[in-house]
């Protein structure tokens, strides 16, 4: 048995990683720990476990043997950091960190520890990823020339998001480091790896600290773009894909859940069947960590989307495009 301890309550989706500990057969949640004390004592009296208000003092117990990290963005350096070199088991929240700088000493403090990490990327393992990863790899859209994909909801409008997910001292970003992170790694993916450079812009409607509502553009060596479309300010907005090559262009989501293929050879558009997911990335983390194993290709996602992450900040700051491979390391 995993027993996990809960870092922070901060983002929104931690009730759901909660509740994946919960109901895994192989984790028990054993304490928390949270940057605001009185949200921890609360959460940790609902849980029915130990709250515990100093972050180094519950990573020296010897029954914590793994974190689910949930604190504000611009921690996760600090805290995963701590957690490694404690020797815990880290599965966290999206973005890994800001910087590709902070995500490098996180891994380094990782590898150095030899613990398993593992992002939470849900969409890498839904199922139209990968029927779309197969239609790709059959050529039957030739070379691909674009790829978008989008992701948007109208928390900004109705304010069901908490307060400080516009706070850009902890976030460091809006709608693009937060709902943004999904539309980046698909686009990336689709595309086949990290694009040569990034130009990003954010808009500002509801007038925030933080953008909610920004596109980041992706462009490949070969003359092929990747769009990566996120928002917090659109009510009616489907989850979309659109992916056009040489010979053909697929669509997902405009506005069903559908895959709708037209390819080489094809005189119109045809449904393709969605097969099966991947296992949850928080599966895959205590399946690893269970056995031993690593989970290699999730992080390297998660280093990606970082890259891309902080090449989109460093452009909307700028106004230019910036090279990928000239980040600070």
């Amino acid at each position: 048995m995993i027993r996990v301890a809960m870092l922070s309550f901060w983002h929104v989706h931690a009730k759901d990683y909660l509740r994946q500990a919960t109901n895994n057969p192989g984790t028990e949640l054993v304490a928390v720990w949270d940057e605001e004390p009185d949200r921890g004592k609360a959460k940790a009296a609902e849980i029915g476990v130990d709250f515990v208000s100093d972050l180094d003092t519950l990573l020296a117990r010897d029954d914590v043997d793994a974190v689910i990290c949930d604190t504000p963005t611009n921690l996760h350096r600090d805290v995963l950091v701590k957690a490694a070199k404690a020797g815990k088991h880290i599965f966290t929240e999206k973005v890994l960190a800001p910087t590709l700088a902070e995500a490098n000493e996180i891994l380094a403090a990782v590898d150095e520890a030899g613990v398993v990490l593992t992002l939470s990327l849900p969409r890498l393992y839904d199922p139209y990823t990968q029927t779309i990863d197969e239609v790709i790899a059959s050529g039957r859209l030739g070379q691909l020339t674009l790829a978008r994909v989008r992701l948007s909801h109208g928390g900004a409008l109705a304010n069901w998001l908490p307060d400080h997910f516009y706070v850009k001292e902890q976030t460091l970003g809006g709608a693009l480091i937060d709902l943004g992170c999904h539309p980046m790694y698909l686009a990336s993916r689709f595309l086949g790896g990290l694009p040569d450079t990034v130009s990003a812009t954010y808009g500002y409607v509801t007038n925030r600290e933080v953008e909610d509502t920004a596109v980041a553009v992706l462009s490949y060596p070969n003359g092929a773009i990747g769009l990566a479309e996120a928002g917090f300010v659109n009510k009616a907005n489907p989850f979309e894909i659109e992916i056009h090559g040489t010979e053909g262009s697929l669509f997902f989501g405009t506005p069903e859940a559908k895959l709708m293929v037209r390819g080489a050879g094809d005189d119109e558009f045809t449904e393709v069947p969605i097969g099966d997911r991947l296992p949850m990335a928080f599966d895959q983390w205590v399946k690893a960590v269970e056995g031993g194993g690593k989970t290699d290709e999730n992080v390297a996602h998660g280093l990606s989307l970082t890259k891309l992450m902080d090449a989109s900040n460093r452009s909307a700051a700028s106004g230019q495009a910036i090279t990928v491979a000239d980040l600070p390391a």
